[in-house]
C-alpha cells in the first residue's frame, strides 16, 4: 500500500505560507494608511493561504528590525522599532500636539463612549467649544455614533480607528484602567 502525498492545505501548514504571500501582505501593508485587518488582507491572497500565518511569518521577519509589525486597531501597521524612536525625534517633526481641552475631551469620549456633547461637559465640569471638538473631527480621532433616544435628540461620540492607532492601541479594551489612571502618588515616609 503506497503512501499518498497530502492535500496541498495540510502541505501549506507543514511549510508554512508561500514567499508570495509574504510579500503581498508587506506590499499591503506598507501601502495602506490604515491599519490592515487579515480579513482584508485574505481578500488578496491565493487560494489556500490562511492570512493570519502570512500575518505571523511577516511579523517574524520583521522582529528586530528597524521598522516592525504592529498589532493596531484591529489590523496591523509597520512602526518605527520601540527602542529607535527616541533617535528617531531629534530629526523626525512630530505631529502637533493637542491642546489640554481636546485631550480631555478625548479621554472622556474614550471611556464613556458613546457620549453626547452635554455628557462630556457635565464630566468635565465646563462648556465644550465647538473648535475643540472640531479638532478631533478634523484629526479623525472621534465621529459620530448616531443619535441618543433624548429630547433634541444629541449627537452621541466615539472614538474611530485611527484613534486606536495613534494611541497605538489594538481595541478600547487596551486602554489603561481608569482606577490605575486615578491613583495618587505614594504617600510620603510610607
Amino acid at each position: 500500500m503506497e503512501d499518498e502525498p497530502p492535500p496541498k492545505a495540510e502541505v501549506q501548514a507543514e511549510t508554512g505560507p508561500s514567499e508570495l504571500a509574504v510579500r503581498l501582505a508587506e506590499a499591503l501593508v506598507f501601502a495602506s494608511s490604515e491599519p490592515v485587518s487579515a480579513r482584508a488582507l485574505g481578500q488578496i491572497l491565493p487560494e489556500g493561504e490562511e492570512a493570519e500565518a502570512v500575518l505571523a511569518e511577516l511579523a517574524r521577519r520583521y522582529e528586530g528590525r528597524g521598522v516592525e509589525l504592529a498589532a493596531v486597531a484591529g489590523g496591523v501597521q509597520f512602526r518605527t522599532a520601540r527602542d529607535l524612536a527616541p533617535n528617531l525625534r531629534k530629526v523626525v517633526q512630530q505631529p502637533r500636539r493637542l491642546p489640554r481641552v481636546a485631550m480631555e475631551t478625548l479621554a472622556i469620549i474614550a471611556y464613556h463612549q458613546p457620549v453626547t456633547r452635554p455628557e462630556i461637559e457635565a464630566l468635565r465640569g465646563t462648556s465644550l467649544s465647538q473648535e475643540t471638538l472640531d479638532l478631533l473631527l478634523e484629526a479623525g480621532l472621534v465621529a459620530p455614533q448616531g443619535r441618543k433616544e433624548a429630547p433634541g435628540r444629541p449627537t452621541l461620540w466615539g472614538t474611530t480607528p485611527r484613534f486606536l492607532a495613534a494611541f497605538s492601541l489594538g481595541s478600547l479594551a487596551d486602554l489603561p484602567r481608569r482606577e490605575d489612571l486615578l491613583a495618587g502618588p505614594p504617600a510620603a515616609g510610607a
